[in-house]
């Protein structure tokens, strides 16, 4: 277990030894879930920290239409809602299952704050783990602002190319299925919606290869 913690953010820079010291001096419990099983639901309080070890999670949210968007996947060695452990309404934002089999690490808040003062690199990545979730957040709340899902297609778009860097050429990392689930439509609406921008040549899609033809087009339809 201390080899996989030490490749997780949260220990990033502290060796396996190091690692199982600082593990030694405080209370933690490993879970086990099965494919499908429920980890924690959208509301329920977050009393400890959880990294996942073995396996995968995944985040989603439930609209009063029992429409359910899939907010994210979260590997090992991964942490879960890493910014809900503390503050006044220290609940888990979506509901978290298991992808597959998965082993989980739970280490109680108190014993956080152990950690904390125990190790400054702890401390740091701890900090650094909530803003870059703080940063994720932000940018999902933006994508979800936009209704149509033309409009989400164009943003996702424009942000994968801002990320890989391929002069207008990206790669989707995702298969047409798991895009559907990540914008909460059907497959079918997604595949039309994407027929139409190729049609309509703002953008020639080969596969999981999307091209940008008409860039100010596509900036249009994120506005």
């Amino acid at each position: 277990m201390e080899e996989v913690l030490a490749k997780s953010p949260l220990f990033s820079g502290l060796k396996t030894e190091q690692v199982k010291e600082l593990l030694g001096g405080v209370t933690w419990q490993m879970k086990n879930f099965n494919q499908g099983d429920l980890i924690a639901s959208g509301g329920d309080e977050c009393r400890s920290l959880m990294i996942v070890i073995k396996g995968s999670v995944k985040g989603e949210m439930v609209d009063y239409s029992g429409r359910v968007l899939k907010i994210e996947d979260i590997p090992a060695p991964r942490p879960l809602a890493v910014a809900f452990i503390f503050g006044k309404n220290n609940r888990f934002p979506v509901s978290v299952s298991a992808n597959e089999p998965t082993e989980l690490l739970n280490i109680p808040k108190q014993s956080v704050v152990s950690l904390m003062q125990s190790s400054e690199i702890f401390l740091t990545n701890f900090m650094n783990a909530v803003s870059n979730r703080a940063q994720f957040i932000s940018g999902k709340l933006r994508f979800l602002s936009f209704k149509t899902l033309k409009g989400k297609l164009a943003h996702y778009f424009m942000e994968l190319d801002r990320q890989q860097k391929q002069n207008g050429e990206i790669q989707l990392m995702k298969t047409q299925e798991e895009l559907a689930e990540l914008f909460g439509v059907a497959r079918p609406s997604l595949s039309r919606t994407l027929r139409n921008l190729h049609y309509q040549g703002v953008i020639e899609a080969r596969g999981r290869t999307i091209k940008i033809i008409d860039r100010e087009g596509l900036v249009e339809d994120a506005m």
